[in-house]
């Protein structure tokens, strides 16, 4: 079993009580959101553990509404695992999360997140709810790490590339009124991905690292 494993039973849970959800945003496994309510939170883990705690206890300058979530099974083990970090968590103000994924997929909530205050930060819980509505659909799954999660910059630079491909013209403020991506100058000079070159002053191509990454690209990366 992987993290990953956890992701799909937690978003049909939440979608399934009208919110929107999204995976690996701005390092937070889930996020869950419905209209202009302040989003959900969701770090996930195999096991309970300290890391776990405080991950959460970090995403609650962010959200005041932080799940903790694990796979449980049957046992005496188990049952103390999950009773104790009831315990722990409600002293914490977070909400915890039990997954089941056999014999079918299921989702219980122990206790909800809430009643000890957290002094949030602002700048932080922007920059979440910035990078949660930039993102194009739900392009990854939650748990993974690594260059493999498409960001909503990776998504932009996709989209310049292309475009240049397609034959645009490869000038910022080109780009800027055909794509709508305000900081195409930005993504063509810093390059993170050494997919672009420079043809002249203001002018840009894309390289052969460029090409056969955004051939091997799967779309549905960009789509929900």
């Amino acid at each position: 079993m992987d993290e990953i494993d956890l992701y799909k039973p937690i978003k049909t849970y939440f979608e399934r009580h009208g919110y929107v959800v999204k995976s690996e945003i701005k390092n937070c496994d889930v996020v869950a959101i419905k209209g202009d309510e302040t989003p959900i939170i969701i770090e996930m883990k195999l096991n309970f553990s300290l890391t776990l705690l405080m991950q959460g206890i970090d995403r609650q300058l962010i959200s005041e509404f932080v799940y903790l979530a694990f796979p449980v099974k049957k046992g005496k083990y188990h049952q103390k695992l999950v009773k104790d970090a009831i315990k722990i968590c409600r002293r914490l103000g977070l909400g915890l999360l039990t997954i089941r994924l056999t014999p079918t997929e299921f989702v219980r909530v122990h206790c909800e997140p809430g009643l000890v205050k957290v002094n949030k930060s602002k700048e932080r819980s922007k920059v979440l709810l910035d990078e949660f509505n930039k993102v194009l659909g739900d392009p990854n799954v939650g748990g993974q790490v690594g260059k493999s999660i498409m960001t909503a910059y990776r998504q932009d630079a996709i989209c310049i590339a292309k475009a240049i491909i397609r034959g645009e013209e490869g000038k910022p403020s080109v780009l800027v009124n055909s794509l709508g991506i305000l900081n195409s100058g930005s993504i063509l000079n810093k390059n993170y991905y050494g997919w672009f070159y420079k043809i002249k002053y203001g002018l840009y191509g894309v390289t052969t690292k460029g090409k056969y990454e955004l051939n091997n690209l799967n779309d549905n990366k960009l789509k929900d």
